[in-house]
C-alpha cells in the first residue's frame, strides 16, 4: 500500500466513487498511504464498510452509501457532505469518478430489455458521473482536480460491448470539454484509461468474450496480453500511481488529457 514517493495530499480531502473494490479499492489505499482525507463512495453497503474499517488507522475516513444515479440520493449526500466539511473548514482537493459499469451488450441480443440495459450502462458509467460532479462542484476551489475513469476501450473498439466503449468514449469527450469550463476557475479535469486490470468486472467481460467466440478463457487471456508491449496483467494497485499523479500539484499543467495506462496495449 505504501510509496516511497510523496505527492503532496496530506490532510488534503479526496472523494473515490466505486470505493468497495477493484480499482477504487486500490485507489484508496493508495490515497490513504499518503495520508489523505478519505470519503468513500459506494453502492454496496458490506464492501465499502470493509474498505473505511481497513483503512480507518491509517487515515480520516468517511464513508457514504450512495446510488449516483438517483439525484434524490445525490443531493441527500452532498447535503451532508456540505455540512461536514464546512464543519472542518475544507474543501475537496480531488474527485476520482471511478464508480461504473461493464457488461456486453451485443446487437444480436434477442433479449426484451437489451435497449434498457445500453442505456442503464451509458447512465451508469456517464451520466451518474456528471450527476455528482455538478453536485460537488461547490466543494471544490482553484487548485482541485477531477479525475474521471475512461478506458482504453475510449480510445478503440471491441464487438459485443458497444454501450461500454460508448460510455468510454463520452467519458473522455466530457473531461475535455469539463477541461475548458472549469479551467477559468483553477479547476483541472482529466481521465485515466487503463487497459486490461484483474479485477472481477474485467474478468466476467473476458469469460463473456471467451463463451461468445467459443474459445477457452486461458486462450484469450493470453492472446490478451500478447497485444501488450510489457508482460502480464495488471493488478489494480498497479496504476494507482497515475491518479496520485494527477492529483498532485506535479501535475498542476495537465487538463483535459486522458492517460493510458495498459503495459502497452494501446499508445495513444
Amino acid at each position: 500500500m505504501a510509496t516511497a514517493t510523496r505527492y503532496g495530499l496530506q490532510g488534503r480531502v479526496v472523494v473515490v466513487t466505486g470505493a468497495g473494490g477493484g480499482i477504487g479499492r486500490a485507489l484508496a489505499e493508495a490515497f490513504a498511504a499518503q495520508e489523505a482525507e478519505l470519503i468513500l463512495i459506494d453502492r454496496a453497503q458490506d464492501a465499502l464498510m470493509q474498505v473505511a474499517t481497513d483503512l480507518s488507522g491509517i487515515t480520516r475516513v468517511n464513508p457514504h452509501l450512495c446510488d449516483l444515479s438517483s439525484d434524490a440520493a445525490v443531493a441527500a449526500m452532498t447535503s451532508a457532505l456540505t455540512a461536514q466539511l464546512a464543519r472542518q473548514q475544507q474543501s475537496i482537493y480531488t474527485l476520482v469518478n471511478n464508480a461504473g459499469a461493464e457488461y456486453p451488450t451485443p446487437l444480436s441480443s434477442g433479449a426484451p430489455d437489451a435497449m434498457e440495459r445500453w442505456a442503464a450502462l451509458l447512465d451508469n458509467n456517464v451520466s451518474s458521473m456528471t450527476r455528482l460532479t455538478r453536485a460537488l462542484l461547490p466543494l471544490m476551489g482553484e487548485g482541485s482536480s477531477i479525475i474521471n475513469q475512461a478506458s482504453i476501450w475510449g480510445k478503440t473498439g471491441v464487438a459485443d460491448f458497444s454501450a461500454y466503449v460508448a460510455s468510454k468514449h463520452a467519458v473522455i469527450g466530457l473531461t475535455r470539454a469539463l477541461a475548458w469550463e472549469l479551467g477559468a476557475r483553477g479547476i483541472r479535469v482529466n481521465a485515466v484509461c487503463p487497459g486490461w486490470i484483474r479485477t472481477d468486472a474485467a474478468m466476467a467481460s473476458l469469460r463473456s468474450m471467451a463463451q461468445t467466440q467459443g474459445r477457452s478463457e486461458a486462450v484469450v487471456e493470453r492472446d490478451i496480453l500478447a497485444g501488450q508491449a510489457l508482460p502480464g496483467m495488471l493488478a489494480p494497485a498497479d496504476i494507482a500511481g497515475v491518479y496520485l499523479f494527477l492529483a498532485s500539484h506535479d501535475a498542476r499543467c495537465m487538463t483535459g488529457q486522458s492517460l493510458v495506462a495498459s503495459n502497452g496495449e494501446v499508445m495513444a
